[in-house]
């Protein structure tokens, strides 16, 4: 029997079409998506990372101040003695300056209880009430409190301390002092 040939199969190969290239959009598109899935790793991982680190809540109060430089006007007196005393001390403390350790310093910064001292123009009836609400809003926040100067020497900054004489004064209104 005659053997026939197996046909030839023609191999044809078909050569890779060139990529199409992608308009801006879709590059930005594509470059988004990875950039996406970079950070959400990367929030993942700075999650687990600071997860044993303890952290403590930051007052808001102790950060945003406003304005920066305080006014040289007075604001407008509280109606009640005692209010308008601490408010006056609050003033002081802002336009000239605080200090610790001393009640006035060489540059003429006083601390809280020189403050309300000086403002008290010699009314010492107002001037012990005074002392008392500031107390009462330092022992709300702080506890157990000795004395208004071992407050104010217990801070670096006068932050904290003008912010408790300035929450007193509010407490002084409050009660009608």
């Amino acid at each position: 029997m005659p053997t026939t040939p197996a046909p030839a199969i023609a191999h044809t190969t078909l050569a890779a079409a060139p990529p199409a290239e992608l308009s801006l959009e879709e590059r930005m598109a594509f470059i988004n998506a990875a950039m996406t899935v970079r950070l959400e790793e990367a929030a993942v991982a700075y999650e687990v990372n600071t997860a044993h680190i303890p952290i403590e809540p930051v007052d808001l109060a102790d950060v945003v101040t406003v304005p920066l430089t305080p006014t040289l006007q007075p604001p407008t007196p509280y109606p009640t003695p005692v209010a308008a005393l601490l408010q006056r001390a609050h003033h002081r403390l802002r336009t000239g300056g605080w200090c610790s350790g001393a009640l006035v310093d060489e540059d003429g910064a006083r601390c809280l209880y020189g403050a309300i001292h000086i403002e008290a123009r010699s009314d010492q009836s107002v001037e012990s009430r005074g002392f008392e609400v500031l107390m009462d809003a330092i022992r709300r926040q702080f506890g157990d409190v000795d004395s208004v100067p071992s407050f104010n020497d217990g801070f670096a900054s006068g932050r904290i301390p003008m912010r408790m004489l300035d929450q007193a004064v509010g407490l002084a209104d409050a009660r009608g002092l």
